[in-house]
């Protein structure tokens, strides 16, 4: 999106890196992201708004969707591939190929409205590995977890009315988007977490909040719109997570997925600027997804 962006490239390459630097890429099973259909990408977003993308796409340069959303030659190809990816992901897990599976894709996804591109974000990616879990597999209850620093607004807005869906999201508030729908019982869980909250704290709202709702809800699959950005060393925001407080966070959404849902989990990095920080924490959600 330009130089000096924090959604740069270099925040997969340094997974990548950090996976190898602990002896675990070689243990994974890797496959090459396909390109989302249009028919998939519907589920979640509007037509019209799809077109308006494609239409707005720069054969050179930067295309500006808003000041922090930029388009470039091969930003579609690449928004394209990261909601495949969570379709292929949704595939491989619901037919027993894989337990879990990790998307390391960019650009992130939990911002991307039906109707509207922002916050870095395109196609909202979760939303279309959730949709395809119940329109492709016939599954009736699938909840998502989102423990990005920012509100995952565009998934909640996507789900909002849609009871086959709970969407969990803790987050600073206020901070970016400045949205939110109150709770929904039973559907929508937005925790909403002051500046300088500290792990124990988060914990604490993740037991008290989440855990209630979910134990009811009874998830058959869960997905996961894994962000970092929330970890006390990231620039963009002020909680004080560090990196055993992540490891938690993936122990947890892993017993919710092995008590209801077979073990079936599939997530998705969102958010994380700082590039070590992000890195350390999401090898370790890779090294808990794959029992490692």
């Amino acid at each position: 999106m330009g130089a000096d962006h924090p959604e740069s490239p270099l925040r997969l390459s340094r997974i990548e890196d950090e996976l190898m630097r602990r002896g675990v890429l070689d243990f994974l099973v890797h496959l090459e992201a396909p390109l989302v259909t249009r028919s998939q990408l519907e589920r979640v977003h509007d037509p019209d708004y799809l077109d308006a993308l494609a239409a707005r796409a720069p054969e050179e340069g930067l295309e500006h969707i808003d000041p922090d959303t930029s388009m470039n030659p091969y930003t579609l190809e690449a928004a394209h591939r990261a909601a495949g990816a969570l379709v292929l992901a949704t595939d491989k897990v619901l037919a027993g190929d894989v337990e879990s599976a990790f998307c390391a894709v960019r650009p992130p996804g939990h911002h991307a409205m039906p109707a509207e591109a922002m916050g870095f974000c395109f196609f909202n990616n979760i939303a279309v590995g959730a949709a395809h879990a119940i329109a492709a597999h016939g599954l009736e209850r699938v909840a998502v977890f989102d423990f990005d620093v920012h509100h995952g607004n565009g998934t909640e807005a996507i789900f909002e009315h849609d009871p086959r869906v709970m969407v969990c999201s803790a987050y600073q508030h206020p901070l970016y988007p400045f949205v939110g729908a109150p709770t929904i019982p039973g559907r929508i869980i937005n925790v909403e977490l002051a500046a300088g909250t500290r792990g124990q704290d988060y914990r604490q709202a993740i037991e008290d909040f989440w855990a209630p709702a979910v134990e009811r809800f009874r998830p058959q699959m869960v997905f996961v719109s894994a962000g970092f950005d929330a970890h006390v060393e990231d620039p963009v925001a002020d909680l004080l997570l560090n990196d055993r407080d992540f490891e938690w966070l993936t122990d947890w959404v892993v017993a919710v997925a092995r008590r209801h849902a077979g073990g079936r989990l599939v997530s998705s990095l969102e958010g994380g600027y700082s590039e070590r920080a992000m890195a350390r924490c999401a090898a370790r959600h890779v090294q808990i997804l794959a029992g490692l």
